[in-house]
C-alpha cells in the first residue's frame, strides 16, 4: 500500500514524460537532416502538435495509475 504523500510515478510515466519532451526536438532535427529546412512557424506548429499528443498520452497513463492507487 502506498503511504500518504508518496508519489505514484512509475517507470512508464517517466519514460512517457521523457518522450513528450524529447520527441518534438528529435523529429524536427531528423526532418531537417533528411528532407530539408522548414519555416519557424511550421516547426512550432509541429512541436506543439507532437507535445499535445504526448501530453494526452501522459494524461491517460497517469489517470489509470491514479485510479489503481487510490
Amino acid at each position: 500500500m502506498r503511504k500518504p504523500g508518496e508519489p505514484i510515478y512509475l517507470r512508464r510515466h517517466m519514460m512517457a514524460l521523457a518522450l513528450a519532451i524529447v520527441l518534438p526536438i528529435v523529429i524536427l532535427q531528423l526532418y531537417k537532416i533528411y528532407v530539408g529546412r522548414i519555416s519557424f512557424g511550421a516547426q512550432m506548429g509541429l512541436a506543439i502538435a507532437i507535445a499535445g499528443i504526448a501530453g494526452l498520452a501522459l494524461y491517460f497513463a497517469y489517470r489509470s495509475s491514479a485510479r489503481n492507487q487510490s
